[in-house]
């Protein structure tokens, strides 16, 4: 009987107060736990939100050098001074004009440098001219300054290109055919220089573009051109474009996630499906506009063919095919477009970008003049809100035209595939921030400075594009206009086949 009223005595009061003791403890380990995980932070590399496309392959690439004096735990880095020239194949330049300042430049040129491109050939005109920012651009490996001197006005007056008639219809207009021009003619100075470079591949982008080469091995543009067929001569990368969601973005490439796809990425009925939405109260889809960059495979008879394409002057154009009559004895030009890889144009990001569109120009306020100055209508009706507006109704019409406030339409779209959340550029551009790099650009170049006078006054060797064609081809080529910023398709005109 002890035994068994021994069973059923109930433990002494301090036992019982230990299991409890030990179950209010681990009840309140375990809501820790579970509150640290459903508060943990997104991680931006691997969240791609309301999108069919997969991120970027990242684990492939190099991690960074031990000797870095900082550390940072985004494996892009090859070196601090990005001097990895010999490392890729195919060899890549980017050639640009700008003003821009170096808030801009640098992220620009630091973040293709990650993603591949060895050289750049930077027209610099007006900020970027200056005698503080030209020092530190020169300083960087694989950049070449061209500044806009009386010698480089020369050469290219001499161009061939005036006496040609695909540019014609861009001559002897203000503004934006102005710089059409320029640019075009620019490129055609960038040939030579990328080929006594060295250099496989050219392209031509402007410092508010970044290239994004998604669908390649390790986010890079070699792997993605090494992949192309060896007959083919130039290739279109289709452009996305900003969609802002605040009025008061101060950096585009650390703030802006959000993109537009391009059309020619949609499907047919998703386009007119959102056509009303997308187009954000404006003339057109995009903003500005939509028919992309290309990258040309340095090759005999290049060509610039406007800015936003190049050809041969010893081709035509593969569509013309069926259409020649002596294709026995021509060469033509083959041009394919990506499917995954774009061109990410920060357009019209920040408020300033309006404000200040009225000094870039010195137009008239009336229709005709406003026409012979923008190409495309979105440009016009800035200018025109710039030139007359008050600052308070310039930021309101900023605000209805530009940003996507409305958070249930930005979700509609994001889900239906017009818009796309891209992380990429901004997680590299802030880390390279981070980790000092533009800082150490900056720096270095104070320390090594000489003489900006100089600098600014020597005048580059600038050569003209070689090329002599038969008759036959130039009787061919000379019928074909450059190509020049071109808006997406209205709905009741485009025509996806």
């Amino acid at each position: 009987m002890a035994g068994l009223f021994t069973a059923l005595r109930p433990p002494p009061a301090s036992t019982s107060l230990n299991y409890r003791f030990i179950g209010f403890y681990s009840f309140i380990l375990l809501s820790l736990a579970l509150l640290a995980f459903f508060l943990r932070p997104p991680d931006p590399i691997i969240q791609f939100p309301y999108t069919t496309q997969d991120p970027p392959v990242i684990t492939t690439l190099p991690r960074p050098f031990p000797s870095s004096p900082t550390s940072s735990s985004f494996p892009y880095y090859r070196d601090w001074k990005f001097d990895f020239g010999s490392n890729f194949n195919p060899k890549i330049c980017i050639t640009s004009t700008t003003s821009a300042g170096l808030d801009e430049i640098l992220p620009w040129i630091f973040y293709h440098k990650v993603i591949g491109i060895t050289n750049f050939l930077l027209f610099v005109e007006g900020k970027a001219a200056s005698p503080g920012a030209y020092s530190v651009l020169k300083s960087i490996p694989g950049v070449r300054l061209i500044p806009r001197t009386k010698d480089l006005e020369v050469q290219q007056a001499n161009s061939r290109i005036w006496n040609e008639t695909w540019l014609e219809p861009f001559f002897y207009k203000p503004c934006n055919y102005e710089l059409f021009v320029k640019q075009t003619l620019n490129m055609e100075s960038s040939i030579v220089m990328a080929r006594e470079a060295g250099m496989d591949w050219i392209i031509h982008i402007d410092t508010d573009e970044l290239m994004y080469p998604a669908g390649s091995q390790g986010y890079s543009v070699p792997n993605l051109l090494l992949d192309v067929p060896k007959d083919v001569d130039t290739v279109v990368f289709p452009n996305y474009e900003s969609a802002v969601e605040r009025d008061d973005i101060k950096e585009p490439f650390s703030e802006v996630t959000m993109f537009k796809k391009n059309f020619d990425h949609l499907r047919q009925e998703t386009y007119s499906r959102y056509y009303d939405e997308a187009s954000h109260s404006n003339p057109n889809y995009f903003l500005t506009y939509g028919n992309g960059k290309s990258a040309a495979r340095i090759q005999d008879h290049l060509r610039p063919n406007g800015a936003h394409r190049w050809h041969n002057y010893m081709k035509i154009p593969s569509t013309e095919i069926h259409t020649c009559e002596f294709m026995q004895f021509l060469f033509f030009h083959r041009e394919i477009e990506f499917e995954e890889a774009v061109v990410l144009h920060y357009t019209y990001t920040k408020f300033s970008d309006l404000t200040e569109r009225q000094n870039r120009c010195s137009c008239k306020l009336t229709r005709e003049d406003i026409e012979r100055c923008f190409m495309l209508d979105f440009d016009r009706y800035a200018f025109m809100i710039a030139s007359t507006g008050t600052e308070e109704q310039m930021l309101k019409w900023y605000r209805e035209h530009v940003v996507w406030t409305d958070r249930e339409v930005n979700l509609k779209l994001l889900s239906g595939g017009v818009f796309t959340r891209i992380y990429t550029p901004m997680v590299i551009i802030q880390s390279l921030k981070d980790s000092g790099v533009f800082s150490s650009a900056i720096a270095s170049a104070q320390e090594s400075a000489i003489s900006d006078d100089k600098l600014l006054t020597s005048s580059g060797s600038v050569k003209r594009s070689r090329g002599v064609e038969n008759d036959i081809v130039s009787g061919s080529t000379m019928n074909y206009t450059a190509i020049s910023p071109q808006s997406p398709p209205r709905i009741d005109d485009a025509d996806f086949d």
